[in-house]
């Protein structure tokens, strides 16, 4: 059952031009000119109860335009949304208690206040009885590991133990439907891993729909099995990540450590080498033949290692935005 229908939705913008300096801005008084921007233009998709869905794309290619028209912030040029059966726009007070918006670059926390005051008036907000509420925080700051950070003022606290207390405040009337919009954006490794593992299990634990942004491919290869990719306000691709790369990874990565030095163009003959700093080297070779050069790169050269692996996923994705055929 899709618990997020989305059918041909258009969401344009009219952005003023105008031109510099004086003289622009006295014409601009008597005549704008203005350059429509297709933000998201005609795209559909459905997701169901308990997908962890991938929205990427690059900049400006309309993400978070869709995840404002899909949470109510904005309402669509043409075309018609239901999450939960409801129509975003309307903004029933129904539909906003079941669904939750995560920015990364927005804060819901309040900045002088300690998390736990925030809590409380989201529990207020949403009208989550007291028992409920209780129960999940619970939950959430243990799995989350935030119990010594809830009383000290959000200002004081690091970039990490902020994201994850953001995460709680949006998590705390337990949505239907979640929308993460680059949740892991400026935190460190460590804690990019930790709050992926919280998502991931968020996701198993109660089933809800969830759909995540983020330029961070490690995020897409570990949350999600099916991604929409969006270019230009198109959905160019709707599927398994897995299909990408069968699709699209028409070559292969050689990786080569040698015993002694070689000569470089030899290399050469055999394939595409992206880079040769003795002693290793990385070769880039059509499919197809890619075993053949193995079998070649080991017979005729001193070879110490030799590794094969497929494109990673995160030069497959650029090579779609850099003029590749979509069809």
């Amino acid at each position: 059952m899709s618990v997020i229908r989305v059918r041909n939705l258009k969401k344009y913008y009219r952005v003023y031009q105008k031109e510099p300096g004086l003289l622009g801005s006295m014409k601009s008084l008597l005549r704008r000119k203005y350059q429509p921007v297709k933000a998201v233009d005609n795209i559909s998709f459905s997701i169901g109860r308990g997908e962890l869905v991938g929205f990427i794309g690059p900049n400006g290619a309309g993400k978070t335009t869709t995840l404002k028209c899909l949470s109510g912030l904005l309402f669509p040029n043409e075309g018609t949304v239901e999450v939960l059966g409801f129509t975003p726009w309307d903004r029933k007070p129904e539909f906003q208690k079941q669904f939750s918006l995560v920015m990364g670059q927005k804060n819901q926390l309040w900045w002088d206040l300690p998390p736990i005051e925030t809590f409380i008036l989201n529990r207020e907000i949403y009208e989550v009885p007291q028992k409920q509420y209780e129960q999940t925080l619970n939950e959430l700051v243990k799995i989350l590991e935030v119990e010594e950070v809830l009383k000290i003022q959000t200002r004081k606290l690091s970039l990490g133990q902020r994201m994850k207390c953001e995460l709680i405040a949006a998590l705390i009337h337990s949505p239907k439907v979640l929308f993460l919009d680059e949740p892991t954006i400026g935190l460190d490794v460590v804690m990019q891993k930790r709050v992926r593992d919280f998502i991931k299990l968020y996701n198993r634990r109660f089933k809800s729909a969830i759909i995540l942004t983020s330029h961070n491919m490690d995020d897409v290869k570990e949350l999600c099995q099916r991604v929409l990719i969006i270019d230009r306000g198109r959905l160019v691709f709707d599927g398994r990540l897995s299909e990408i790369i069968s699709k699209y990874a028409d070559h292969k990565i050689v990786s080569v450590v040698f015993s002694q030095e070689i000569d470089p163009k030899k290399l050469a003959k055999i394939g595409q080498v992206k880079s040769y700093h003795f002693p290793e080297a990385t070769l880039s070779i059509k499919r197809e033949t890619a075993p053949l050069a193995a079998a070649e790169l080991l017979q005729h050269f001193p070879i110490a290692d030799l590794t094969l692996e497929e494109e990673k996923i995160e030069d497959i994705i650029r090579e779609l935005f850099t003029g590749k055929d979509y069809a």
